[in-house]
């Protein structure tokens, strides 16, 4: 079963969509679709912004749908010069600038429990999802993906997070996606395509660019898909 999480609808209203004959379920305020595309089991589910709605939704994909893999995807800001709007970044690894606990000793960022600062994500999924994007014609990047429960949305955020964490794009749900995915043993990714600088201009850019920003990602997502059905044929 492939879980696939996003935000918001427009991030995952596509991918929903290609399920066949679909089952929804509203379960702790988040909307999950489960069936099949191309004949491989995926459950898709919108999550609402932010990392507490984010990790309850990958709890439940994990506890109640059994999903042996998780994607994040939707879209996200810039945090480095070369990374640029509608680009693809697929996150090699993943962490939450907001965490911080230095007043106390621990390092800014650092996750107790997996005891780490960065998740690393996947590397059968991000390098899939990688390939799948430059086949696709997209401009891609590959690094940190930095999450928070803030928009980034000033220049000194951007700078501070890129300088703290060495991110080149930012977000609200996949620090969290991670954080559960790795504690329960399951291969994830993140995949983001960028709405927004992060910076002084995102609010303004960010109602402009949302759409196609998050059509890319999902057209993305609905190949990967086509590809495991492909998978398992030969197996």
């Amino acid at each position: 079963m492939i879980g696939i999480i996003g935000a918001m609808d427009i991030e995952i209203e596509a991918v929903a969509a290609a399920i066949e004959d679909p089952v929804f379920e509203e379960i702790a305020g988040c909307t999950f679709a489960c069936g099949h595309i191309d004949s491989v089991m995926t459950v898709v589910a919108r999550c609402n912004p932010g990392k507490v709605n984010a990790a309850i939704c990958a709890q439940i994909m994990v506890d109640r749908f059994g999903a042996d893999r998780i994607i994040n995807i939707g879209v996200g800001c810039s945090l480095a010069a070369q990374v640029q709007i509608k680009n693809i970044v697929i996150a090699s690894d993943v962490c939450q600038y907001d965490i911080d606990m230095t007043a106390i000793g621990d390092p800014r960022g650092y996750i107790n429990g997996l005891n780490v600062i960065k998740i690393k994500t996947d590397d059968d999924i991000s390098e899939k999802l990688a390939r799948i994007a430059i086949n696709s014609g997209e401009k891609i990047h590959r690094g940190t993906i930095a999450s928070g429960d803030k928009f980034i949305a000033s220049k000194q955020l951007k700078d501070d997070i890129a300088a703290s964490f060495g991110a080149i794009c930012g977000e609200m749900e996949g620090g969290a996606v991670a954080q559960v995915a790795a504690a329960n043993g399951v291969p994830f990714g993140v995949l983001r395509s960028v709405s927004d600088g992060g910076d002084d201009g995102a609010a303004m850019d960010y109602p402009t660019f949302k759409k196609a920003a998050a059509a890319k990602s999902a057209a993305i997502i609905l190949k990967y898909i086509k590809g495991e059905k492909a998978q398992l044929e030969l197996e």
